[in-house]
């Protein structure tokens, strides 16, 4: 690609441009799908689209505005092999998690739910997982890394992550740093281990679908819990069950998180995937 003086000053500037241009495009796709999310029939496709926009247009942004030939975080041959590991990741923690949640006690009521409602929550947390992915792996962690290293940028992307969920109807200020903690941690440890944002989003989608479209709870401090497969209340100490947060704000849920976080870290230190600030 020719080098211009514009493409340079864009280059230059990539950080800002790319964070700005997917908190936007975050902020608007969570607008589009609160207004489509009571109407599966809407959901779902819109969600689906969602998806593929998004990858598409980080795709295009990062070749243009920081003239990349290759983007290797979405390279095309490691998506479903990827996705597929993310996702059965995903949703074993989260089903882990939840019965965890039963045995010691903090189950009140289980019963049936919705097919549709399960159904809409697969597009609309489609649509979650990837944008944040984009946004908070592929930008913000990403090009910070680049600066500061693996174990600065992992720190600061996970604890500006954690605190965009303070905006969330129902955050509480331990939900925001549990979800730091775990989600925060756990998906950036995903994407350092691979350098591929695939993984990170099928556990992203898969731990987010399982809480709201199986089991219908609470996610990340949503004002309401989903009308899921399941209707699963919860009941007990806030400590065990999250509270209004969700299970992501259960003590549980950091000891659940912790092994695989673990287990992806020292992956990518056998791997070299660990930069430090003098190499980066």
């Amino acid at each position: 690609m020719v080098q211009t003086k514009e493409t340079g000053r864009l280059r230059r500037y990539r950080f800002p441009v790319l964070l700005a241009a997917f908190a936007v495009v975050m902020l608007a796709n969570a607008a589009v799908m609160q207004l489509v999310s009571p109407v599966v029939l809407l959901a779902l496709p819109v969600g689906a689209g969602s998806v593929v926009a998004v990858v598409a247009g980080y795709r295009k942004l990062s070749r243009v505005v920081e003239q990349r030939t290759e983007i290797p975080e979405f390279a095309g041959n490691r998506m479903w092999p990827q996705l597929l590991r993310g996702a059965a990741l995903g949703s074993g923690m989260s089903v882990l998690l939840l019965l965890l949640i039963g045995m010691f006690g903090g189950w009140q009521d289980l019963s049936g739910g919705s097919l549709w409602g399960c159904l809409g929550a697969a597009g609309l947390m489609a649509s979650v997982a990837v944008t944040e992915e984009v946004l908070f792996r592929g930008v913000l962690f990403r090009i910070m890394e680049e600066r500061t290293g693996t174990t600065i940028a992992l720190v600061l992307s996970s604890l500006i992550f954690g605190l965009a969920h303070s905006i969330n109807a129902d955050a509480t200020l331990w939900g925001v740093l549990s979800i730091a903690l775990t989600g925060g941690l756990l998906s950036t440890s995903a994407y350092v281990a691979t350098r591929s944002l695939w993984l990170s989003t099928g556990l992203h989608f898969a731990w987010n679908f399982t809480n709201a479209g199986i089991f219908g709870v609470a996610v990340s401090g949503s004002a309401e819990a989903s009308p899921g497969l399941l209707r699963t209340t919860l009941s007990g100490p806030d400590v065990l069950t999250g509270g209004v947060f969700g299970p992501e704000a259960s003590l549980l849920a950091l000891l659940v998180c912790a092994v695989p976080t673990v287990v992806l870290l020292r992956r990518a230190a056998r791997t070299g995937r660990i930069r430090r600030r003098a190499a980066a």
